[in-house]
């Protein structure tokens, strides 16, 4: 007969494990020999009734076997001790009694009790009942600890998402006021998209704004973003003249092939403004048209490109176009999930709808980009994004 010393040292059992409790010792003897010959059920008797919760808690059985009349200790009080140590109290408890008492049955059920048996049972029964409730218990062990992996997986995931998030957002220069001013909004998906912006100074003449968005979600998307906003703030392409647009996608698309990149590609504008000249040259790879709005006009121009996607295929004539832009204009560059919006009702967002929604009058208490975002929200429903938010707000 086993006892504390043969525990097994695993924590979680595969196996089947009986602990019986009685506090007659030829019923352990009786029960033992039953199941001796059975090499993968595992017996533990237990004859002190006192005993019993510390050695279920640290043996873990798949099935404990209870007589319920013993000494001192009543067999349906150890049930409800059972049941509410969290080590056990979701163990199979089958109960020996003497009687098939209806009565009784019926405590025992209520306090928790899988199962009932008169004492001695049929040897075939009694493994037939240990094999089926132990392997139940042994399939909730499992799926339990799938749940529980799963669930550590999806936090492990969360964190990597925030984090990956936070890493992106800390990339994106501050809004600045000179020598043009530049405000932006960068809200993550749930699952991370691959957005990226940011402008930098190609000398004192000329100023560089670009911003991308990566096909697909998750880390990977993000990286690949970071990796392309590396390139550009380094300037780090080879026989590329960075004042040049239709140059910059050219090279990026001829760097970033998709098939080099496990099937992503991104869209992107890129644009050049001259404060002096007021010259801005633009080019655009399959990214949304931006919207140039002119002092004194309600309704904005598109800036835009019929490029493809950036990596898509070999693609050696980018075209860029240029435009003077009037003083006191205002330009909002934008990824696509600033405006693809999927309403609660079923609905998508129009892109005209939201033209019209940006085409709005100047409010002095609040930017028209967080009014987009509270707009955003309320269409879906929930803060929850399908994609990156991703917008700038430029004033030339």
């Amino acid at each position: 007969m086993g006892g504390i010393s043969s525990l097994h040292s695993e924590k979680k059992h595969r196996g089947i494990v009986v602990l019986l409790v009685d506090d007659q010792a030829i019923v352990g003897e009786a029960i033992r020999r039953m199941l001796a010959d059975q090499t993968d059920i595992e017996f533990h008797y237990c004859q002190n009734p006192f005993e019993s919760i510390e050695m279920a808690a640290k043996l873990e059985p798949t099935v404990i076997l209870q007589d319920l009349v013993m000494p001192e200790v009543d067999g349906l009080t150890l049930v409800k001790f059972y049941r509410a140590h969290s080590a056990i109290k979701d163990t199979p408890l089958v109960v020996l009694s003497s009687t098939e008492d209806a009565k009784t049955k019926a405590e025992a059920f209520g306090l928790g009790a899988n199962d009932y048996l008169v004492k001695l049972p049929d040897r075939l029964e009694l493994i037939a009942r240990i094999r089926y409730h132990s392997q139940a218990y042994i399939h909730l062990l499992e799926r339990n600890e799938m749940f529980s992996k799963l669930e550590a997986s999806e936090k492990r995931m969360a964190y990597e998402m925030e984090t990956g998030a936070k890493y992106v957002a800390s990339l994106i220069p501050a809004p600045i006021s000179q020598p043009i001013q530049i405000d932006w909004r960068f809200v993550p998906s749930a699952e991370l998209g691959g957005d990226s912006l940011g402008y930098f100074a190609l000398d004192e003449e000329r100023f560089a704004i670009f911003l991308l968005d990566v096909t697909g979600h998750g880390l990977a998307s993000a990286l690949l973003g970071v990796a392309v906003s590396n390139v550009l703030r380094a300037r780090a392409l080879p026989n590329t003249d960075f004042a040049v647009p239709s140059q910059v996608l050219t090279s990026l698309n001829n760097t970033f092939k998709m098939e080099e990149q496990d099937g992503r590609t991104f869209t992107m504008w890129y644009g050049v403004f001259e404060p002096k000249t007021r010259r801005l040259v633009w080019c655009a790879g399959g990214h949304p048209s931006a919207l140039l709005f002119k002092p004194g006009q309600i309704a904005p121009m598109e800036l835009e490109s019929l490029n493809p996607g950036v990596g898509m295929f070999e693609w050696d004539d980018f075209e860029q176009k240029e435009i003077i832009v009037p003083e006191n204009s205002r330009i909002f560059v934008y990824s696509d999930g600033a405006f693809e919006i999927h309403k609660q009702d079923g609905a998508t967002w129009t892109f005209r709808e939201f033209i019209q929604f940006m085409s709005q009058p100047d409010d002095s208490e609040s930017n028209i980009m967080d009014r987009l975002r509270q707009h955003v929200r309320m269409l879906k429903g929930s803060d929850a994004l399908d994609d990156d938010f991703s917008i700038m707000d430029i004033r030339l």
